[in-house]
């Protein structure tokens, strides 16, 4: 979003809204909030008192606070404002913390080929983390469905010889890094989504915050083989490179 701020102040409104609705169908926390605003109230005025005023002063805010953290929507607002502030402040800095990433473990996805098989009906089972290695074994190209909770994933395509049609790499990743080799005489687009993260697509290099970006190779429009790569990825890197 262009205006980050107004979208902030948006949310925390119906935020707002939410809280002060369900305070009021709430008759415990109703009364909760109430008397521990007429301890405050009157702590305020008794100034002079100071022990009597400190003791309603603190009884108050008590009341307040536990009355407010009962309330779901007020745990909903702060998670928002923690996160908000905390992206936020990653952009201002430059700060890439995915060069210090503890998960990173390696996932190697090797392609090649063999005669054509029946695919109907086809089940693979997928691991979500820890190292894999696919592709030990002469297995004819199909399109590539991934979906990886964390790790760094390389998926080479150097082995294989892609069909003269329109092939699909997918992969859906919560944290790491995901490369992707691809021989020369192959159209490419990539679609990539990622909530922080860089992409290096052959020459070209930027970093993504929460954005969408859609590249294509500069022989994609004349290629008989094309390859469509689409990725969506909460933080991490996506790198392809010809090979």
């Amino acid at each position: 979003m262009k205006k980050p701020g107004r979208f902030f102040f948006i949310v925390e409104s119906l935020l707002l809204l939410i809280i002060i609705w369900q305070t009021l169908q709430n008759p415990l926390l109703l009364l909760l909030i109430g008397s521990g605003s007429l301890f405050v109230y009157f702590a305020l005025r008794r100034k002079k008192r100071l022990q009597k005023g400190n003791f309603n002063l603190f009884l108050g805010i008590i009341l307040i606070l536990f009355g407010l953290l009962n309330n779901p929507a007020v745990w909903l607002m702060l998670i928002f404002t923690i996160l908000f502030i905390g992206l936020k402040g990653i952009e201002i800095s430059g700060i890439d913390f995915s060069n210090y990433a503890f998960w990173r473990k390696k996932q190697m996805i090797m392609v090649q080929t063999q005669e054509s098989q029946n695919h109907d009906g086809k089940k693979k089972k997928q691991q979500w983390l820890g190292n894999e290695r696919i592709g030990n074994d002469v297995y004819e190209w199909d399109d590539i469905n991934l979906n990886v909770l964390s790790g760094d994933t390389i998926i080479d395509l150097g082995n294989t010889i892609l069909p003269k049609k329109d092939n699909v790499i997918l992969v859906r990743k919560g944290i790491g890094r995901t490369r992707i080799l691809i021989p020369t005489g192959i159209g490419v687009q990539l679609e990539h989504t990622a909530l922080m993260g860089a992409v290096s697509f052959e020459d070209y290099e930027t970093k993504l915050r929460n954005e969408t970006l859609t590249l294509y190779s500069k022989e994609y429009s004349e290629s008989s083989r094309r390859l469509k790569v689409v990725t969506n990825t909460l933080f991490g890197d996506i790198e392809v490179f010809r090979v």
